[in-house]
């Protein structure tokens, strides 16, 4: 029998409820005593129905050849075990209830026949007294499993939480099981090596950790870095994981020993919590659309859970086996054996990358599982807008790239229409900079693939010299603060989303009309009519204001967005008119980067362009 998820339990109490559920909503009945053990006191009734100790039983009858999955757990004092597993509408059925009286290790078997379509197995304990609950496991029969990961860390700047994801890696013994190296990407100049406690943190790592150096090459160079070391070890995975995270480090052993156990090649993702809010269960599967080839969540019910507030047995739409096209970068796990033969990351520096490589993978018979029990806590979309930043020009360039190589769609189906739709939406909003780097992004779509390559070094820096430009891109602080706003107390408004249908099209035409014929005072410029909470500044309230300061976040930081015709003006039609081109010449520039995709990803590009000579990794 091999072992393919451990019972385990949080250093962290407050990310208990994703550990352990009780049907009477509270957890308290169970001390945590390590990370494989804990205490129930008598009389207590606790339900392992949580995100990191269900089974989830639908992906392994989808993706491998296991019939039977066995739980092992260590117990001492005298109660019942109950087996649980669910269906794809999430309906509960008791399979197996045994009791035990003393220490014993118990064994209960489910069968992953008919699981396919999705469905989860759990089990649940009754302490009749006090109970000791000792290490636990979930087994397979199979092949031996000796697959090992290389975990690829690209960094800039973070050096405090790389710190702390190379302890959580150096002291895990399970982890150390599968671990070839950690290779940490090092593009900033806060230098990891440098942070305090990474001495302590290369210890428990050994010759097992390699601190790479090179120039800041965004997320897409440093993962291909990562790529390349992990093929030059030989290491059967590559686990491409972001530097600002909190790792759960068992998910890294259930990635390698489910990809081992799937029946084919298979990319394994991770799913994504909430850095500030734990419990919060933000990403998960994720698909491209192709209707207008924008990416986003694969199940339509999804949404945010709470799982401090709700748990995973009343939570329908998680019983539900997705699909997926791609995983995010944040926590990825990619056989190399998938490496050497698409190659490596698109040169995008960030964004896209690892939806490109997802489609890639799929066009070449490489399924993607974002697998449940496999994750990690990050900062989400919601506590950061890095479309209005110089993050932009990626965004909307290396989705056009994307589609180009990637949509069945004639001319991208609704994406050059989307992609002006947002144009304006920025336009509206006074976002002037956003929409200079997006119309940038397209003139560079226009020139070919050779520029991918060609500005990875260089692109960031024009990008942020030109925010010298625009008054929106500057950032007020409390120590250098805006001028003081007409009204600091705008109630929020009642409206959870903006208009849609025939209200949008009154709503875009009343907004274009004040743009073109109201004027702006002068005084505008000199003073914010009001000041805006963060979540206040949406496309649908921001053009209400000629000069408004908006509030980025918990630190006051703020942007004041003030209304400018004549920008307006130009930035609209210019994106008109490269949109229009871009369209009047798509099969033309579709064929320059598909007949160039290859090359891009291949080795030897990413060699020259990092400044890679033998013998150097």
């Amino acid at each position: 029998m091999i072992t393919v998820q451990h019972v385990v339990y949080p250093t962290d109490l407050d990310k208990l409820p994703l550990y352990v559920e009780s049907p009477r909503g509270a957890t308290s009945s169970i001390d945590v005593v390590s990370r494989r053990t804990a205490r129930l006191v008598a009389g207590s009734d606790v339900s392992f129905a949580s995100y990191f100790n269900a089974f989830p039983l639908m992906h392994w009858a989808a993706n491998t050849t296991v019939t039977s999955v066995t739980l092992e757990i260590e117990l001492a004092g005298r109660g019942q075990v109950r087996l649980v597993r669910t269906d794809a509408r999430g309906h509960a059925t008791r399979l197996e209830a045994v009791r035990f009286d003393g220490e014993e290790t118990v064994r209960l078997d489910v069968a992953t026949a008919g699981a396919a379509d999705g469905g989860w197995c759990w089990f649940e304990i009754t302490a009749s007294t006090d109970v000791e609950i000792g290490p636990g496991r979930w087994e397979v029969d199979g092949p031996a499993a000796d697959g090992t990961v290389t975990v690829a860390v690209t960094t800039f700047n973070k050096p405090d939480y790389c710190v702390r994801t190379l302890r959580a890696l150096g002291t895990d013994d399970d982890v150390r099981q599968v671990l070839d190296r950690v290779v940490v990407v090092d593009q900033g100049t806060q230098k990891v090596a440098a942070e305090p406690g990474f001495e302590e943190a290369r210890e428990g790592l050994g010759d097992r950790l390699k601190i790479v150096d090179q120039p800041n090459l965004g997320g897409s160079g440093g993962f291909s870095r990562g790529m390349l070391e992990a093929v030059a070890l030989g290491s059967t995975h590559v686990m491409l994981l972001d530097d600002d995270v909190a790792v759960e480090p068992e998910s890294i052993f259930r990635a390698v020993r489910f990809a081992d156990a799937c029946s084919r090649p298979t990319i394994v993702g991770g799913h994504m919590f909430d850095m500030y809010r734990p419990t919060n269960l933000h990403a998960v599967s994720e698909i491209v659309q192709q209707s207008n080839f924008m990416w986003g969540p694969a199940d339509p019910d999804h949404r945010l859970v709470d799982f401090s507030d709700e748990s995973l047995r009343a939570t329908r739409w998680l019983h539900r086996r997705p699909r997926a096209d791609y995983n995010g970068w944040w926590m990825c796990l990619v056989p190399t054996a998938v490496v050497r033969e698409i190659g490596l990351s698109m040169p995008y520096f960030i964004k896209w990358d690892d939806a490109e490589y997802g489609l890639r993978a799929k066009a070449a018979g490489v399924p993607t599982v974002s697998l449940p029990g496999v994750a990690l806590w990050h900062i989400t979309w919601q506590d950061k807008d890095d479309a209005i930043d110089w993050q932009a020009y990626f965004h909307a360039r290396n989705r056009v790239v994307s589609g180009l190589i990637h949509s069945g769609e004639e001319h991208g189906g609704a994406l050059l229409a989307d992609s002006s739709r947002l144009n304006l939406k920025h336009l509206l909003s006074m976002q002037y900079y956003a929409v200079t780097l997006r119309n940038a992004a397209l003139r560079d779509v226009l020139k070919g693939p050779g520029e991918l390559h060609a500005t990875m070094g260089t692109r960031l820096g024009e990008l942020r010299a030109l925010a010298k430009e625009f008054g929106e891109a500057r950032s007020y602080t409390v120590d250098a603060p805006a001028p003081v706003p007409a009204r600091r107390d705008v109630p929020p408004t009642a409206r959870k989303h903006g208009p849609r249908g025939a209200a949008l099209a009154v709503f875009t035409l009343r907004s274009v009309a004040r743009q073109l014929l109201v004027p702006v005072r002068p005084e505008k410029r000199s003073r914010p009519d009001a000041q805006l909470e963060r979540g206040q500044g949406v496309w649908w309230e921001l053009p209400r204001y000629d000069s408004v300061l908006v509030l980025a976040g918990e630190d006051r930081t703020g942007n004041w967005y003030v209304r400018d015709r004549k920008a307006f003006v130009a930035l609209w039609r210019e994106s008109l008119a490269l949109h229009r081109e871009l369209k009047r010449r798509w099969p033309e520039v579709q064929k320059a980067y598909r007949d160039q995709a290859s090359a891009l990803v291949a080795p030897s590009a990413w060699r020259a362009t990092i400044g890679i000579t033998d013998g150097d990794d």
